[in-house]
């Protein structure tokens, strides 16, 4: 089996990281990884955020929550957190988006460090308090929160994989 393969049925993810910091980069390898995905038409209507500000990262982790529902911290405490986001006036940006968060994740595997795809990046960045954060970082446009790719060393070994289930692929032959 390719190593390629091996990545992608071995990737799971992670739900409890150690406060480490992850080296800048390998932060940089990941996020260069996200800007390999295909994208409609060739547009790379994606950006990806890298955020290791404790601060800023600790703000959006409250957004999260309160967006959940929740009083906890929805990137289990991963120190690094990659927001995807794409341009809104491409007709394939949350498709593009999409692979970019999966090339990240596959990437972060790879190199041996844990992720998981936390949701509701949309909300966050649709809200007045999003808008002002990504107008403080210098990114102008329309964008929508894809997701949030956290990064961490796990404090966990993963849990085993779930069986593949049987009805998962038809061929028409």
């Amino acid at each position: 089996m390719s190593e390629t393969l091996q990545v992608i049925r071995e990737r799971r993810s992670c739900k409890s990281y150690k406060p480490d910091m992850i080296p800048e980069e390998v932060i940089q390898t990941i996020a260069e990884a996200g800007t390999w995905a295909p994208s409609g038409m060739g547009r790379q209507s994606a950006i990806i955020v890298a955020i290791t500000n404790k601060e800023l990262r600790d703000r959006l982790s409250r957004m999260n929550a309160q967006i959940m529902g929740a009083e906890m911290d929805p990137f289990y405490g991963a120190p690094v957190v990659l927001v995807v986001l794409a341009d809104k006036k491409v007709p394939t940006h949350v498709y593009d988006g999409a692979l970019v968060m999966e090339n990240l994740l596959l990437a972060a595997a790879d190199l041996g460090i844990g992720s998981c795809w936390i949701h509701r990046a949309k909300e966050e960045f649709e809200s007045a308090e999003g808008k002002e954060i990504l107008k403080a970082l210098g990114i102008e446009g329309d964008y929508e929160g894809i997701g949030h790719c956290i990064l961490g060393y796990p404090a966990a070994e993963p849990k085993e994989a779930a069986a593949r289930k049987d009805s998962y692929i038809y061929y028409a032959r």
